[in-house]
């Protein structure tokens, strides 16, 4: 091997735990020159193991499509692992040593290839065909169980030792029912994956093998978008891919439907070596959970006294006054308003909008000013995010935020305003565009003695209906709240709660170990004390709290492999509220933390009526040496807020906002039970 390179490598093997190895590496070189991925061998020399590297440059790994195909093929890798373990299958994949994701230079580590690509052989005998095509569509059957299918399927990613085959080209792997997406070189590319065209379906994979069995009976390459003329000359590969060649998915056979034909029962053999499926125990305790909270009375509508807006620094009860409304001058300094002299309607609104009120309300409290907007467009609703300090709450609210201002709420038909464009642009030169450069936002200061909530941001949000409501953001320092007057009289007034769950708090699951060690954590089986605190307070109605909230496990990159968080990180951007969707997601979410965490992490979920529950990264990655060395790429962060805001109506949802959260009743739950003596009379005959 060329190369004498002793540096240090630091990588995660697949049980989570960190290996640091010197390491060698040898000549470089691109396996695919579409394809960003650089291979190298390498050998770990804390044992002698020789490995094959699969890395991305410095200049492709600032490209987030680069990274999101390594992402890829590490997440299929570790799941196939998993799943397979010590099984004969294993061995139809290439076995992951270790990967490092969240570096300026990427790379997954893997042992060396077995075989050789098939694009090295010309043709291959008839006992060897029915070999290979038993090897390949256990392959497909194995990925379509985990609800994948491979792209990529051709000569230079399958290869072949003489007895079994082993299937390379991970990045290509998609989920079914995803948007196709053009991949791969014809005659191996389907021709509706080449087009674009529908949803990606495990029969595409099986037009791609099919292409690659003809290459190696014939020896040259079928045709693009038809069956071979000359396929009836190959008797064994005419009688078990006649149809695997029509264009359309639909008119193929299935990967099952092939292996059977050549392997009689292997298809069911292969689902009989999967691991049965153990979440069912935790999604039947979360529909138990729902219909409970259906059968609970209606949430009361709250009943606002008053004509005054909660000031969101003192926490006092503010009115508008017009006589005590400032501006800033030149030097930024504030000075009073007069509006006397201003009689052009036009020229009142846009001062007003940059006006601000100072407020008395506390005459204790530092001197502070409120903007007009948010005192004169009704009740402003309150969003509160809960959790205890560094769960990231800061970034996820920056990010939220940040979604807005890019027009994340204009496919649901709302629009948004800044309350005041001073404010708003501090707060995007301060918190927004550092995040988005890759820095890693300071720690939110701690709280005062006598502090328990700080004021992050507001916006106007107008809803379909040309309504106006201010949206206030809050970073709600649970832990700190002490049970005063004024904390209280602030809790009754929050219309919406967002729980953030740190999973290197809530979660034991070892591909964690290495971020709490980093951050000096442990597991805290207790759940967040921040929770507990502020629920503590809450009234319930019915027994249930009447507060709409959203539970968000926070940080997700970090289990960016782990089932349920890989198939939600990585779904695409929706642009409608489905409520079947949020109750899957929801489900998924409280399995995953009921499993592992434990039933005291699912507390705001337990006591609220309405709560939902989602997955979000605010960064897609995890900082190298105080930065995001691709930039902070958030994933799914808005869909907590738009939950909230359509159970407040803002956004209408299918079935109601109680529909969202809590489903609706099937018609054997809405019939009374035998002998309630609510029939309403009469019998069935």
């Amino acid at each position: 091997m060329s190369g004498t390179s002793a540096d240090k490598l630091a990588f995660t093997v697949p049980s989570g735990r960190r290996r640091v190895t010197p390491v060698r590496v040898g000549r470089e070189f691109r396996r695919d020159r579409l394809l960003p991925q650089l291979l190298r061998r390498a050998v770990l020399d804390d044992e002698g193991q020789q490995c094959v590297q699969v890395r991305l440059g410095a200049k492709d790994a600032a490209n987030p499509a680069a990274r999101a195909l390594l992402d890829t093929e590490a997440g299929t890798a570790v799941q196939l692992g998993q799943v397979l373990g010590d099984t004969e299958y294993a061995a139809l994949f290439p076995r992951l040593i270790g990967y490092e994701l969240d570096t300026a230079e990427p790379f997954l580590l893997y042992d060396p290839p077995r075989g050789t690509a098939v694009s090295r052989i010309h043709v291959m005998g008839a006992a060897d065909q029915e070999i290979f095509t038993r090897d390949l569509m256990l392959a497909l059957c194995l990925l379509q169980g985990q609800g994948l299918v491979p792209r990529g399927v051709s000569p230079a990613t399958v290869l072949w030792d003489g007895a079994r085959v082993q299937l390379w080209g991970l990045e290509s792997v998609t989920r079914i029912g995803r948007p196709r997406r053009p991949w791969g070189r014809s005659p191996f590319c389907p021709p509706e994956q080449r087009g674009g065209e529908g949803a990606a379906d495990p029969r595409d994979a099986v037009w791609s093998a099919a292409q690659v069995l003809y290459r190696l009976a014939t020896g040259r390459p079928g045709p693009a978008d038809r069956p071979p003329a000359d396929l009836g000359e190959h008797r064994k590969l005419d009688r078990t891919l006649r149809d695997a060649f029509a264009p359309r998915a639909a008119d193929r056979p299935t990967p099952a439907q092939v292996l059977d034909l050549v392997a009689p029962g292997a298809a069911r053999r292969v689902r009989a070596a999967v691991p049965p499926d153990e979440t069912r125990p935790h999604h039947e305790a979360f529909e138990e959970a729902l219909r409970l909270k259906r059968q609970a009375p209606a949430a009361r509508p709250r009943e606002r006294t008053g004509s005054g807006v909660l000031c969101p620094y003192c926490l006092e009860t503010i009115e508008h006054d017009p006589s005590k409304l400032f501006v800033t001058d030149s030097r930024m300094q504030y000075k009073p308003l007069d509006l006397k002299g201003i009689n052009n309607p036009v020229r009142l609104t846009d001062v007003m909008r940059g006006a601000v009120q100072k407020c008395t309300a506390d005459p204790e409290f530092p001197t502070h000013y409120i903007p007009v907007p948010y005192l004169t467009n009704g009740h402003p609703l309150t969003v509160a995010m809960v959790g205890q300090s560094s769960t990231g709450k800061s970034h996820l609210l920056t990010q939220m935020i940040a979604a807005i201002t890019d027009g994340g709420l204009e496919p649901y038909g709302l629009k948004w305003q800044s309350v005041n464009p001073e404010q708003h642009a501090r707060f995007v030169r301060d918190r927004v565009q550092p995040l988005r450069g890759g820095k890693v936002l300071d720690h939110t200061a701690a709280l005062g003695m006598d502090d328990f909530a700080r004021f992050v941001e507001s916006l106007l949000i107008t809803d379909p209906r040309g309504q106006v409501r201010p949206v206030a953001f809050f970073d709600l320092g649970g832990e700190d709240l002490v049970r005063t007057d004024a904390a209280l009289r602030f809790l009754l007034g929050v219309d919406a709660l967002v729980f953030v769950v740190d999973p290197a708090l809530a979660l034991p699951l070892p591909q964690l170990d290495h971020a709490r060690e980093r951050w000096g954590v442990a597991v805290n089986r207790d759940g967040d004390l921040a929770f507990g605190t502020v629920l503590d307070r809450l009234p319930k109605n019915g027994g249930y709290v009447d507060v709409p909230a959203a539970m968000v496990l926070g940080k997700a990159d970090l289990l960016r492999f782990q089932p349920p968080v890989d198939r939600w990180l990585a779904r695409p951007p929706a642009t409608s509220l489905d409520p079947e969707l949020t109750r899957d997601e929801s489900r998924d979410v409280y399995g995953l933390l009921r499993r592992h965490a434990g039933q005291a992490w699912l507390r705001p979920f337990d006591a609220i009526r309405r709560c939902t529950l989602h997955i979000a990264s605010a960064t897609g990655g995890q900082e190298d040496h105080g930065r995001y060395p691709a930039g902070a790429g958030p994933r799914r962060v808005l869909e907590p807020l738009l939950s909230l805001l359509a159970m407040h109506g803002l956004i209408q949802v299918p079935g109601g906002a109680d529909a969202l959260a809590v489903g609706e009743a099937p018609a054997l739950e809405a019939v009374p039970p035998e002998g309630s003596g609510e029939s309403g009379g009469g019998e069935l005959q």
